[in-house]
């Protein structure tokens, strides 16, 4: 009979479950970093992120039986990713009950973070809630502010993780995905804070990183809980939802040459899989036609610039200075960022105004503060250049015709950037047990993965919720508390929201040391001046970052020792040829690694 059931549903004809999230206020919209929910002990909240990881969903028939598979698996990230998933291959039919668990199994928990594809929500590129060197998954981030009575602001920073804090959710409802129906997750901040017994803060209660026994984090997961409850949304007209299955790649694959060679492509084993343009395919004339004009002035006004001008290959692709200086003398405003490990990127510039590779490469070209061209006149130059060969026949090469447009000046570019991974530092190799760390490098690298969290005996210094995981980076935005210079909007410059203020990308810290000066005007010229800022010069404001507005005033009050450590692991970052396809994929990755010292 078991046999039977799964025969029928493999022949049945299959949908797919649309699955949404909306995030409140009580009755309202919960707006990030603007909405403010008070409850009636008179304490104020701002809610700035909110994420969730859901797996284990399941639909319910009425006459029995759980429909699941091991792939649904949902990712939310409040204000910042995708508000709906679509759970594929659900049968049609009627469900009148739903289940799920906020977190992860604990074999999905554990699971390699590289092994997962670069569409999967737990690709940590997609998510951002892996716990990097820690191990593991955020099950849900919760982040923002709070004040009683007017006072100051505080932050609060929830994190709840940890096999023993997996939620629970089952509840009975009427669901059709065939109608067009859409299940709708409701999380509702004004519950999470208030109800009748109101989260009352303080200093030592306003955190928590899930550690055993931790009763801050057991009471966060219960609140969660009742904060979440599910309705389906139905269409006014039904429609249906049927299963479309994947793409087909080669539709999305327009004007490569036909005889190109596929570029191989090497990824470090500890890294994510990138989510490569599926019609813009990486080729070996392709590469190479990028490469080329990377370094062509012709890019240029008046022909005396060229991208590498400003991103030279032996400082990480930076120039060295506080800020550029374009073609025509004029001096921008921010720091030239580093162009390694592009691909596992989704916003660019320093305020993420570009969406991709593609849509960034061009924009330096025609800024008249920077290369200060046209495209018409570029692709004319291009056109007109000498054999040896000209630029026709290396855009036959990649493209299949001769042609030179703008469109494939950007993807020969996006070629290029994104064939630069940087993956064999120093650290790498002693994570592969090949090179030894001192003793001070390995204080901080320690240090870097630790919280601060002093009522709990930890000192850290926290750089890990910023720049975690393998890349060490982020895909958020985050202000950091510099000040004292002239004002630049940052994200809400792009935006135009308030909570967006003073925020700006979040860089990877592989290379660092190769990429002074740093910040995005510029500002420190060494990394002790930046660990320093962290140490005792973070200023508050009302878009600082909750995970540093919870430290003590002015920053984390690190010994000179521990600053010094810091600097140490820092530079052991640095790759021994930035700009290559980094070590081969392969291995295991070392989510909790063992490093060797030197004796």
């Amino acid at each position: 009979m078991a046999w039977a059931l799964v025969a029928c549903l493999a022949m049945a004809p299959v949908s797919a479950a649309a699955l949404r999230v909306r995030w409140m206020a009580g009755p309202d919209p919960l707006a990030f970093g603007r909405s403010r929910v008070t409850h009636t002990a008179g304490q104020t909240f701002t809610v700035t992120r909110w994420d969730v990881i859901l797996s284990g969903i399941a639909f319910h028939r009425p006459e029995g039986g759980w429909i699941t598979r091991p792939d649904w698996v949902a990712v939310f990230q409040g204000g910042a990713g995708p508000e709906s998933s679509r759970l594929a291959g659900l049968p049609p039919g009627t469900y009148d009950r739903v289940r799920f668990q906020i977190g992860l199994s604990p074999e999905m928990n554990r699971r390699d973070p590289a092994d997962w594809p670069p569409e999967h929500p737990l690709n940590p590129t997609l998510s951002g809630l892996h716990w990097g060197w820690t191990g593991g998954w955020v099950f849900s981030a919760i982040e923002g502010r709070w004040s009683v009575d007017g006072r100051d602001d505080e932050a609060f920073s929830f994190h709840l993780a940890t096999d023993a804090l997996r939620i629970p959710v089952e509840q009975a409802l009427v669901f059709d995905p065939a109608d067009g129906s859409v299940l709708e997750v409701i999380l509702d901040a004004a519950v999470l804070v208030g109800g009748a017994e109101p989260l009352v803060l303080d200093r030592a209660t306003a955190t928590t990183h899930s550690r055993p026994g931790d009763p801050v984090a057991a009471r966060m997961a219960t609140r969660l809980r009742e904060a979440l409850r599910l309705v389906t949304v139905r269409p006014k007209e039904a429609a249906p939802n049927p299963d479309p299955g994947p793409a087909d790649p080669a539709s999305r694959r327009p004007g490569t040459a036909r005889d190109a060679h596929p570029f191989r492509l090497v990824i470090p084993a500890t890294f994510p899989r990138p989510a490569l343009p599926l019609d813009n395919p990486l080729t070996e004339e392709g590469v190479s036609l990028g490469r080329r004009l990377f370094s062509e002035p012709m890019l240029s006004g008046n022909t005396s610039q060229s991208c590498a001008s400003c991103h030279v290959h032996d400082k990480a692709f930076t120039d060295g200075s506080a800020v550029s200086v374009g073609a025509f003398g004029s001096a921008g405003t921010r720091n030239a960022m580093p162009l390694f490990n592009l691909a596992w990127k989704g916003a660019f510039f320093w305020d993420g105004r570009a969406r991709t590779l593609r849509e960034q490469v061009l924009q330096p070209i025609t800024n008249p503060a920077e290369m200060a061209a046209t495209l018409p006149v570029v692709i004319a130059r291009l056109e007109q250049a000498p054999a040896r060969p000209g630029y026709a026949e290396d855009f036959r090469r990649a493209f299949g015709s001769p042609e030179i447009t703008a469109d494939r000046i950007a993807r020969a570019l996006e070629q290029y950037l994104l064939v630069q991974v940087s993956g064999n530092s120093r650290f790498d190799r002693a994570l592969r047990g090949e090179e030894r760390l001192s003793e001070q490098e390995a204080r901080g690298f320690e240090l870097f993965r630790t919280e601060f969290d002093p009522v709990r005996g930890l000192r850290g210094a926290d750089c890990f919720h910023c720049h975690g995981g393998a890349l060490f980076q982020s895909q958020r935005f985050g202000n950091n508390g510099l000040a004292g210079k002239a004002p630049d909007r940052g994200r809400a410059g792009v935006t135009g929201q308030a909570a967006h203020e003073g925020l700006f990308a979040v860089p990877s810290l592989r290379n660092v040391s190769l990429t002074a000066p740093y910040m995005h005007d510029g500002r420190f010229k060494t990394l002790a001046e930046v660990v320093a800022h962290y140490s005792h010069g973070v200023s508050p404001s009302p878009t600082l970052d909750p995970n540093l507005a919870k430290h003590p005033e002015g920053g984390l009050r690190l010994s000179a020792d521990d600053q010094a450590a810091l600097v140490a692991f820092l530079e052991t970052l640095s790759d021994v040829a930035v700009g290559s396809s980094g070590s081969g994929r392969g291995g295991s990755s070392h989510r909790q690694p063992s490093i060797r010292t030197a004796p």
